[in-house]
């Protein structure tokens, strides 16, 4: 993997990756292709960058939180200066591996040496206060942080063995999908959202082929029953869970080995949050999955394993159901306890 990559000067706009763009980019979508999807242009050859806000890139500062004042700035302290991650960061057979990986924009750390992987066929959910890193950690997973001006990776990160700077972002974003917390579909109908994936990757080659992976797509998404009799219609006349559903059924139509998930449920209500669960859970017997959430409820109810961010520090990764019977490190303690947050 490439590192001490030199950063550029950010701007002042702000940033949040639930775009469109962001979307196609996760299917592994070059801007010149984005750009025809859209009636825009853009340069081709170029891939857009933009700035991050302060809500995506909160730098590691100490604060007062939780238990009592001074002993939580100790803790804190301690977190920053000599911290290892307590639990169980690897697996026995991983999908993805972190190793050492810091984020600096420009000259500020967003995060700090993290080690961790994500296991095949699993469920790992990320957790932590706003602005600890979650995010900018699963954004570093398909490379989508090159796109955010002044954003330097350090690090070693593989995709089943390989290292993921070795490969062609479109490639990498083919193989580890994004779902963003907003639902975006393209302004394209419900069919088109689905085949824009494989027709581009040239995974199909006819029509009948292509109706097929339409149809499994759908169908693994839990809509198929749904939108049978409306494929042809505006993606943007679905419901918001449904919408979801639609972009997580975009995201397995070109067969990713890994899906990140960054807050997908937090814009729905518990109706469609529940069948967004109950979805995760069927996927997981496929793919392996990675979710940034900030319901404790919902890590509990969905993730195999639960990592505690803090301050861009991996604080602490354990079994769901230890971690929360069991946290062991206060800070974790606090967290989960709802004393701050």
């Amino acid at each position: 993997m490439k590192q001490n990559r030199q950063p550029v000067q950010p701007s002042a706009a702000g940033h949040r990756a639930t775009s469109v763009g962001a979307d196609a980019s996760s299917l592994g979508v070059s801007e010149s292709h984005l750009a025809h999807c859209h009636g825009a242009k853009a340069p081709l050859g170029q891939e857009t960058k933009t700035s991050a806000s302060t809500e995506d890139i909160r730098v590691i500062e100490p604060t007062l939180i939780g238990e009592g004042g001074a002993s939580a700035a100790a803790l804190e302290h301690e977190l920053l200066v000599n911290h290892t991650t307590i639990g169980h960061t690897q697996s026995a057979d991983p999908a993805m591996r972190a190793t050492e990986v810091s984020v600096y924009y420009s000259d500020q750390q967003a995060l700090n040496r993290i080690e961790l992987d994500l296991g095949k066929r699993e469920v790992l959910a990320m957790v932590g206060p706003s602005g600890c890193g979650k995010s900018t950690f699963i954004r570093c997973l398909n490379r989508m942080n090159d796109t955010l001006l002044g954003c330097k990776v350090q690090g070693h990160l593989e995709l089943n063995g390989q290292d993921i700077y070795s490969m062609e972002k479109e490639t990498l974003r083919a193989r580890v999908g994004m779902v963003f917390q907003k639902p975006n579909p393209f302004p394209k109908s419900i069919y088109d959202n689905i085949a824009y994936g494989p027709k581009l990757h040239g995974l199909v080659e006819s029509k009948d082929e292509l109706d097929a992976v339409v149809e499994s797509s759908l169908r693994k998404a839990g809509l198929w029953n749904e939108v049978a009799s409306r494929l042809h219609t505006p993606a943007t006349g679905l419901s918001g869970g449904q919408q979801q559903r639609l972009c997580i059924a975009r995201t397995i139509s070109i067969s990713p080995e890994v899906i990140l998930m960054d807050e997908p449920c937090s814009a729905l209500d518990p109706i469609a949050t529940a069948v967004i669960e109950e979805l995760i859970l069927a996927l997981k017997n496929h793919f392996t999955i990675g979710i940034v959430t900030h319901s404790m409820q919902q890590a509990q109810r969905i993730a195999d394993r639960t990592a505690y961010f803090h301050l861009g520090q991996l604080v602490e990764v354990n079994p769901t159901e230890q971690m929360f019977a069991q946290p062991i490190h206060p800070l974790t303690r606090g967290y989960l306890g709802g004393r701050f947050g």
